[in-house]
């Protein structure tokens, strides 16, 4: 009976993911039921840091979902979540102004955002569409199709990488202009810090989750 012990991978990658989507959550409902003292609105909270760093031209809109949170880079617009826009709490103004970093990083031309962008296209179509490609491969035998599968998904993981730097740097300037504009107490800052922490947790995740995929198909077809 043949076992394919590359599947171990998988659940390696199913056991991350599962602990990194319960830290966020938890972290954040914790954070959630902390009113922070300056007791502003996320959402006016990430106008004034955008206001503050000359970025009055991009716009705030509140979108539906739970931890929605984005910023749009192609409209120039930081879209928050119903729970986070009208939201006094730590962990509210924590991701308004993480995504106001992100608008930061925008207007800097921060190099990894730049390539996150560039990538993003080849790496949508790679992460869904790999497997049509490495599936007729093996139907039709044609070895070319699986190594294409796999070089589309290796654009999918390196946009996984790439945007790493891109969260851990726009954490850092939200944790900076919520203490440089005293949105947040020295007491309050750390509350605020695990919640971006546990987020950024889950870029990690996915990370890792990705390289374990191109891992495993290297070693399934890497002997052909």
């Amino acid at each position: 009976m043949y076992f394919d012990y590359t599947f171990i991978l998988i659940i390696i990658g199913i056991i991350i993911s599962l602990y990194a989507q319960a830290k966020v959550h938890g972290t954040y409902n914790r954070y959630a039921e902390v009113a922070s003292r300056a007791a502003l609105p996320a959402h006016r909270v990430a106008r004034q840091i955008l206001d503050s760093n000359g970025l009055s031209d991009v716009k705030i809109e509140q979108v539906a979902g739970r931890l929605s949170d984005h910023y749009d880079p192609r409209h120039k617009v930081v879209r928050l979540s119903k729970d986070v826009y009208n939201s006094t709490s730590l962990a509210a103004i924590g991701v308004a102004a993480h995504e106001a970093g992100h608008a930061m990083q925008d207007s800097e031309e921060y190099l990894p955002l730049k390539i996150r962008s560039a990538i993003l296209p080849v790496a949508s179509f790679g992460s869904n569409a790999f497997w049509i490609f490495i599936i007729a491969g093996a139907i039709f035998n044609m070895f070319g199709l699986i190594q294409a599968g796999i070089i589309i998904f290796a654009a999918a993981v390196l946009f996984q990488l790439v945007t790493l730097p891109v969260e851990f740097n726009a954490s850092s300037k939200a944790i900076a202009a919520l203490e440089g504009g005293g949105y947040l107490t020295r007491e309050e800052t750390p509350h605020a810090q695990k919640v971006l922490s546990a987020a950024a947790f889950t870029y990690v995740a996915a990370a890792l989750v990705a390289v374990l995929q191109l891992l495993r198909l290297l070693l399934i077809f890497g002997r052909r």
